[in-house]
């Protein structure tokens, strides 16, 4: 592990959690599998998150484990999802994944974008 392990900065829903094993399922794979989180900028309020499943740990990553999934972003990023619960709804409004951010000022209709 290259990046420095902080407890308790991102977090994952249940619901987000089995979501995600059985993505990582599908697509085969392995243990050594992690979900990355960042933000670029775009979207309606400035800023997007980008979320992609990675094996490969940069020097720079900030590495969170939450109910025993990694979650890796970027020294730039943890600073808009610190204290963000990546979270999975299948209900009607079919959002999918979306992000619980306390830092967002605003976001948008769609979910998937914020400013601070």
């Amino acid at each position: 592990m290259n990046g420095m392990t902080m407890e308790n900065g991102l977090y994952i829903s249940d619901k987000a959690l089995a979501r995600v094993r059985q993505l990582m399922e599908e697509e085969g794979k392995g243990p050594d599998h992690f979900v990355r989180v960042s933000v670029v900028s775009g979207g309606c309020s400035g800023l997007s998150y980008k979320m992609e499943f990675d094996n490969v740990e940069r020097p720079t990553d900030q590495v969170f484990t939450d109910k025993g999934m990694r979650i890796v972003t970027d020294m730039k990023s943890v600073l808009y999802l610190f204290q963000t619960t990546l979270d999975f709804s299948d209900g009607l409004d079919g959002k999918g994944f979306h992000f619980l951010n306390p830092n967002a000022s605003r976001t948008c209709a769609c979910g998937e974008s914020f400013a601070v």
